[in-house]
């Protein structure tokens, strides 16, 4: 599962960047970035924030995308407001075949570049956020879909998205220990050297089963995790820098 994020307009810029296209990155600061909720130290799914994706048809320059995947189908913002929240994340193993899904998963893949996401470890019947990042520093590669949806009211398009999950890793096993879930899970985070694969068109059941077997649990020594302060309720200090500074729970030194 993955609620939760941090994601500044640094981090999201990294693929745009990655062959030094600082015209494009002047362009994106200009004209994208007023239209996104970045930058974004703390961000809930459930708030339905604005940032940048890297769709298959444009891999190389982003897109303002709002979190939560409104499919094709959905008939009017009554239908989107009572799915919009169950779409925030799409378990990879049957992407191809849920029907809020499965469009997306066959056409319109994207990249979402975080610095980090949080999640919740549950302890003596309290709950306690870790934050959980790359140990070198380097933004997150989020697996992730995307629907274009034309409201009927308005006539305006939205773009939308949902991060793809995946079965966890130790790391996240032993955080993310909710006992009212049926197991463990993450988001689909891609080794940069596997991220291009993820946006490459199906052509053939061979692909999908290429495509299929990316969907695996990111390798633990590559990530590290701490514990920060409350993100829910009174104590939530909103989205500030200060929001994923490290907090120590001393009923978890143990």
């Amino acid at each position: 599962m993955c609620y939760d994020i941090k994601a500044s307009l640094e981090g999201q810029l990294k693929r745009a960047l990655r062959r030094g296209d600082e015209e494009a990155a002047a362009e994106i600061r200009e004209k994208l970035l007023p239209d996104t909720d970045l930058p974004l130290f703390h961000a809930s799914g459930f708030n339905h924030p604005r940032l940048l994706i890297y769709p298959d048809d444009s891999p190389d320059f982003p897109v303002v995308a709002t979190w939560g995947l409104v499919p094709h189908w959905v008939r009017d913002n009554a239908q989107r407001q009572k799915l919009w929240n169950q779409t925030l994340n799409a378990r990879g193993e049957t992407i191809f075949e849920k029907p809020s899904f499965r469009q997306a998963a066959r056409q319109h893949r994207c990249l979402l570049y975080i610095d980090g996401f949080y999640e919740h470890h549950h302890h003596d019947g309290a709950t306690y956020p870790f934050h959980i990042r790359r140990k070198d520093g380097e933004p997150l590669a989020l697996a992730c879909l995307y629907s274009d949806w034309k409201d009927p009211e308005t006539g305006k398009w939205l773009t939308s998205f949902s991060i793809v999950t995946t079965e966890a890793n130790t790391l996240m096993a032993r955080i993310h220990n909710n006992p009212k879930l049926a197991g463990p899970r993450m988001p689909l985070i891609l080794p940069d050297a596997l991220a291009d694969q993820w946006l490459a068109p199906l052509q053939d059941p061979l692909d999908r089963k290429e495509l299929e077997g990316l969907v695996q649990p990111y390798p633990e020594g590559e990530l590290e995790a701490y514990t920060v302060g409350k993100l829910r309720g009174k104590a939530y200090m909103g989205n500030i820098p200060e929001i994923s500074s490290p907090v120590a729970y001393p009923e978890l030194q143990t």
